[in-house]
């Protein structure tokens, strides 16, 4: 049951982690999310979220926010630990959830190649 949740230790919370991977600039995006990478220098992945209002009103980019959150979290043991991602929803048609877990895992892995070069 453990590894099906969501604990505050694989999440972004401060301000300072989310402008150190923006700084950063290790990036990778497709037609559904944008992704930013940084070393995190711990043994789990951690995700921030930003959801701007250029996806929609509330209703909308909250359940982005909770779409992109379970998708991290069912695919949690495919990503490359030690890294933090910021995620963002690219502006159109909102997908499935299958499809931001796939999105996600592809590029999380490309940004830890990015990282490791």
């Amino acid at each position: 049951m453990g590894i099906e949740r969501f604990p505050r230790a694989h999440r972004l919370s401060s301000r300072g982690h989310f402008q150190r991977a923006f700084r950063l600039r290790c990036t990778a995006a497709d037609q559904t999310l944008l992704v930013f990478g940084h070393p995190n220098g711990l043994p789990v992945a951690r995700l921030g979220l930003s959801v701007s209002r250029k996806i929609g009103g509330a209703v909308l980019r909250n359940r982005w926010k909770r779409r992109i959150r379970e998708a991290f979290r069912l695919s949690k043991g495919q990503l490359t630990p030690g890294i933090d991602l910021v995620v963002i929803p690219r502006a159109g048609q909102e997908p499935a959830l299958g499809q931001i877990r796939q999105s996600l895992v592809r590029l999380a892995d490309r940004v830890a190649r990015k990282l490791q070069t």
